[in-house]
């Protein structure tokens, strides 16, 4: 804070021999002294007052029964309620909160560095509020304006669970470093739990999406069509134009492009938790193949085996790899007699390199488990058939000819004493 506005704030504490202006007249001068006031009105924006300062906050609330893109907002409250009714363990499953509980969160910033030299300008949420979806952004009329947003933004937040896209690299970080910087000044930050939908979007469509920005997400997968938006990159200087012309026009622009993407964030948040839990009947094989590796690589093989249960039948590579990754999650479950017969399976696939694992993973469980080394020898001198350079990447790593060699020579050692002990 400047020595200006800290000396500001001495004055109240100060005997000049006059009356201090009551709360009244001072919001009245106030208002007079905030520029286009009544546009600013007439968009649904409202000053707020701490400090000697202001910054202004806009509501809007839309009924749950509201459509963005493939879904109603009342489908998202039907997605948080899902969770609770399956009982599946998954890191987005929103379990023991309420619809109301979840927190959309987005900001808009000066710039897409981090430290204290990016300043946010707008803090945008939603939340479930009786019938309603309550939309709320707190704007930040100046740079030096930054007490009242933060204490508009925090003297009534008791949200448990934050939801954002690319939060918890990006939005929360710069919340955390900007409220440093007034926290003398403004209540504490609340502690979170975090949602982030980015690296759930990143994990279920990046085999289909050269860009996983938010707006490419809800475009392709969620149906909504943006008319007239802002561009996210424009931003910046449309707000740096704002602080010196006081027009309000642009940033109104800048409202409306955080909003949609506060709203898509509801949205996406229940697509999402329709295709983890397998009620989304438009989800494709390749996207139920990504949630059981989803499931598989957080520990719930038992729903990464349900995933990939539903897809092992055929004999395209789309098979052959759930059956691989079905064979992993019963490893893992110690179901050896079903791993072995998928990556069996898998061994004769037309994909030299799932074939290859197949060889290996089969191998594996042959010499280790069954002492079949003949058998396993085979297998093994298959894979080296087929590797044809020096190494080849598996999806549990990688196998290189100088390993298969190695294991081959075992495999061989192992496969004799057995056969001249019998």
């Amino acid at each position: 804070m400047s020595l200006k506005n800290k000396l500001n704030r001495l004055k109240p504490h100060l005997s000049t021999g006059k009356d201090a202006p009551s709360p009244e007249k001072e919001k009245e001068a106030k208002a007079q002294e905030i520029p286009f006031a009544d546009e600013w009105a007439k968009a649904g924006v409202k000053p707020y007052y701490f400090d000697g300062q202001y910054c202004l906050i806009r509501e809007a609330a839309y009924p749950l029964s509201h459509r963005h893109g493939k879904y109603r907002f009342c489908d998202f409250v039907e997605a948080a309620v899902l969770w609770d009714e399956t009982g599946i363990h998954h890191p987005l499953s929103s379990a023991g909160h309420s619809p109301g509980e979840l927190f959309f969160f987005d900001t808009e910033t000066t710039g897409l560095g981090g430290g204290a030299g990016n300043t946010i300008f707008l803090l945008g949420y939603a939340f479930i509020k009786g019938d309603n979806l309550l939309v709320r952004q707190h704007i930040l009329p100046n740079p030096g304006a930054e007490v009242p947003l933060y204490q508009s933004f925090l003297e009534n937040i008791d949200y448990r669970t934050l939801v954002t896209y690319n939060g918890k690299s990006f939005d929360w970080p710069q919340v955390k470093t900007r409220h440093t910087l007034v926290r003398d000044h403004v209540p504490k930050l609340p502690q979170f739990g975090h949602f982030d939908l980015y690296h759930a979007a990143r994990r279920l469509w990046k085999h289909k999406l050269e860009r996983l920005k938010l707006s490419v997400v809800e475009k392709e997968v969620l149906g909504v069509e943006r008319v007239d938006d802002i561009p996210g990159f424009l931003a910046p200087m449309i707000y740096f134009d704002f602080v010196e012309s006081r027009r309000p026009e642009g940033m109104l622009g800048i409202l409306r492009h955080n909003e949609l993407d506060i709203l898509s964030l509801v949205t996406l948040y229940a697509h999402l938790t329709f295709q983890i839990c397998g009620v989304d009947k438009g989800r494709t094989n390749r996207e139920a193949f990504e949630v059981g590796k989803w499931f598989s690589s957080v520990g719930n093989h038992g729903e990464a085996a349900k995933a990939f249960t539903a897809l092992i039948e055929g004999t395209d590579e789309e098979a052959d790899r759930s059956r691989l990754a079905l064979g992993h999650a019963l490893k893992k479950d110690f179901n050896w007699e079903r791993a072995l017969e998928l990556f069996c399976s898998v061994a004769c696939s037309k994909d030299s390199s799932l074939a290859i694992e197949g060889c290996i993973e089969a191998a594996k469980i042959l010499e280790h488990r069954k002492k079949d080394y003949a058998e396993a020898l085979g297998l093994c001198k298959n894979a080296i058939s087929l590797i044809g350079e020096e190494e080849v990447k598996l999806t549990s790593g990688k196998a290189t000819i100088e390993e298969l060699i190695h294991r081959e020579a075992r495999l061989a050692r192992k496969s004799l004493a057995a056969s001249s002990n019998q």
